[in-house]
């Protein structure tokens, strides 16, 4: 899977690192209907463990519009991260736009109970028609 554009940050020691890429044989720009596959990485990169509670993702197409998305988990689990231990998934994004961005936070909860939010920095959703370089470049 391509990994750029991406994005990459760290927050109250989660790593979180997002990439997508289009899934052209899934979409129907005759009908706009943009398929994307997104794969995110959260490390641990802290001193003490943590597990993902719920996930809020902030999804805005090319025309603006807006869709927020929250709830437990990620594709159907909540995972435990010690010190130094990763987590991967893929999902998938569908838009009515050819291009668009995602973003969000995560949920975690320390062994004490303590909470805290990890962020997902913005990366892109670009269908391959916009991904192609172009003549000259």
């Amino acid at each position: 899977m391509t990994q750029t554009p991406n994005s990459d940050v760290v927050s109250h020691g989660i790593r979180v690192r997002a990439a997508a890429q289009p899934v052209p044989e899934r979409s129907d720009p005759e009908s706009d209907t943009y398929e994307f596959v997104y794969r995110v990485t959260i490390t641990n990169e802290g001193s003490t463990s943590a597990r993902l509670l719920e996930r809020h993702w902030v999804i805005l197409d090319a025309d603006n519009g807006r869709q927020d998305v929250r709830g437990p988990g990620v594709v159907g689990e909540q995972p435990y991260l010690a010190p130094g231990e990763s987590y991967e998934y893929m999902s998938r994004c569908p838009l009515t736009t050819p291009w668009g961005t995602m973003e969000g936070s995560y949920t975690f909860e320390r062994d004490d109970g303590s909470r805290f939010e990890a962020a997902v920095g913005r990366f892109f959703l670009v269908s391959a028609k916009y991904a192609q370089p172009r003549a000259g470049s």
